[in-house]
This record gives structure tokens, C-alpha cells and sequence, in this order.
């Protein structure tokens, strides 16, 4: 197999998502308990009862999740007495506030020389389903793009944002490599696009999916050894 283009995800693949998400959701409620007093230390059920209303009703902002957290805050601050202009000001300016410690992640150390070296080589491109942007975290230049479900619309594991990566780079299924975390979003979508998947698993978990991968490796160091294999 010729191997022309390898797809990333990035949380829980290029850094641990967990710390830095409930790090950024204690920056949120400080800077919400600062700046919209009325709301109080809401508490999380309380929003998370929101959120379930509103992807009820509506539906298409499951894979929106920024403007779906926009949407949660400018709704909680309504329901305690805000107005629509104010709620959605203070929404957006606490969305940013989240965003900005969102992206305060430690990406793992090998990332960077990994990516230095495959970029030589091979295009590169992510496909996430999270709100993490590779610009914001110095890691653009490696990709030649960047697809995210709140701009597609749609997330994996459906086949949509492979297929779109497969289109972007020219490239067919069978000269294509996945890489991430996630039995599911992961290595099923991108099997079911026709992509090879490499199963990025540090823990070494047993494997819980259908369709194994086609690959394991518990380093991200380890990935040219299995391409090495492949090509």
C-alpha cells in the first residue's frame, strides 16, 4: 500500500483532553461568578439539563458544540433574569473565556517530532470532533487541513469527515491512515470509510469495538514504525 495522507484526531491523541476541559470549566464559573452575578454558582446538572433540552429540540447542535455551550450559557443567564442582549453578550464573552483555557493543553512530547517527520513525507490532516484549534496551539503548519464537526455539520464515526479528508487531499481510501483514541469515532468511522486505522491506545486497554484496527500502538513515536509495515 502507497500511504499518501494520515489523519489525526486530537484530544485524548495529541494531549490529554480530561485536566485541561475541567480546568477550563472552573475558569468559566470563576469568570461567570465575576461577571454575571445574578447566575450564582449555578450548578453543572443544572446545565447539563439545558443542554439535553435544547439538542432535544434540537437536534443538528450535537456535533455544534461551541455554539452549543454558547447557546447553554445564553440560556441559563436568561432563565435568572438577563435580557437577550445581555445574555448574549455575557455568553460570548464566557465562551471565550472557556475557549482560551481549552486550549492551554499539554501536548505530548512526541507530537511535534513526529509530526516534523511524517510532514516530510506525507500530507497530514485532522479530523476532530472536538473545539481545539491546531492554529491556536502552533501546530497548523504540519496540517493541510483541519476538519471539525461543528463546521461539517455532521461527526464521526460517520463516514462524512473522512470522506470530506479524502476529498480535500486528492487522495483514495486505500492510500489513507487514521489515527485516535476512540474505538468508536475513530477506528470504526474511519474503517467504514475505507480508511486503515491505527488504534492510539497508552493505556493498553482491551479492546471493546466491533472491527478491530488495523494497528495498535500505545506511542505516538511508534506510528512510522507501523507505516514502515504497511508501505
Amino acid at each position: 500500500m502507497n500511504i499518501k495522507l494520515i489523519t489525526f484526531d486530537l484530544d485524548d491523541t495529541l494531549w490529554d483532553t480530561a485536566p485541561v476541559i475541567a480546568s477550563a470549566e472552573v475558569v468559566l464559573r470563576d469568570w461567570l461568578q465575576a461577571n454575571a452575578p445574578l447566575l450564582g454558582d449555578v450548578p453543572v446538572e443544572h446545565l447539563f439539563a439545558i443542554r439535553e433540552r435544547i439538542v432535544l429540540a434540537e437536534p443538528e447542535l450535537k456535533h455544534r458544540i461551541s455554539a452549543l455551550r454558547r447557546r447553554v450559557l445564553t440560556r441559563a443567564l436568561e432563565d435568572v433574569g438577563y435580557g437577550q442582549t445581555q445574555a448574549q453578550q455575557l455568553a460570548e464573552q464566557g465562551f471565550e473565556v472557556f475557549l482560551q483555557a481549552r486550549h492551554k493543553v499539554e501536548i505530548f512530547p512526541e507530537v511535534q517530532p513526529m509530526l516534523e517527520l511524517l510532514s516530510q513525507h506525507y500530507a497530514l490532516g485532522v479530523i476532530t470532533n472536538g473545539n481545539a484549534d491546531v492554529s491556536r496551539l502552533g501546530l497548523a503548519d504540519y496540517f493541510r487541513f483541519a476538519l471539525c464537526a461543528e463546521d461539517l455539520g455532521i461527526g464521526k464515526p460517520d463516514p462524512a469527515p473522512f470522506e470530506e479528508a479524502l476529498r480535500r487531499s486528492g487522495v483514495p481510501a486505500s492510500e489513507a491512515v487514521h489515527v485516535g483514541d476512540h474505538p468508536r469515532d475513530d477506528i470504526a468511522g474511519a474503517q467504514r470509510a475505507g480508511l486503515r486505522a491505527v488504534w492510539f491506545n497508552p493505556q493498553a486497554k482491551a479492546w471493546v469495538g466491533e472491527q478491530a484496527p488495523d494497528a495498535e500502538i500505545q506511542r505516538l513515536s511508534h506510528l512510522h514504525e507501523v507505516l514502515a509495515r504497511w508501505q
